[in-house]
């Protein structure tokens, strides 16, 4: 009986064992392909003109945010730059803050 618990513990060692190499090989593995793929050369930064800007938008302004877009998604065209109407968020606020009662027909509580 005891003799039976020793071998049940010796296969689960020598499992855990199997395991462990198993996945240290995996690890390894990932490791070398992803650092085959940072070996890869680099973009190239793009280079042009700068696309023509509204009235009132510092050129400042234009260079940092092209330079923050370039960063977040890499290299694409900035087409346009230039103030939204905010339309839509004035009627949605609008409706946010009316204390009338909804077109459920509830009214107040």
């Amino acid at each position: 009986m005891v003799t039976d618990a020793i071998f049940m513990s010796l296969k689960v060692y020598g499992i855990a064992i199997v395991i462990s190499v198993l996945v240290a090989v995996l690890i390894k593995v990932m490791v070398s392909a992803t650092g085959r793929m940072e070996k890869t050369k680099p973009l190239d930064m793009p280079t042009g003109t700068v696309c023509p800007i509204g009235p009132g938008v510092p050129d400042e302004d234009v260079a940092a945010l092209s330079a923050a877009i370039y960063a977040a998604i890499g290299a694409h065209h900035i087409l346009h730059i230039a103030p939204t109407s905010h339309g839509w968020a004035a009627g949605a606020r609008a409706s946010q803050h009316s204390h009338t009662p909804g077109p459920t027909g509830r009214g107040p509580r």
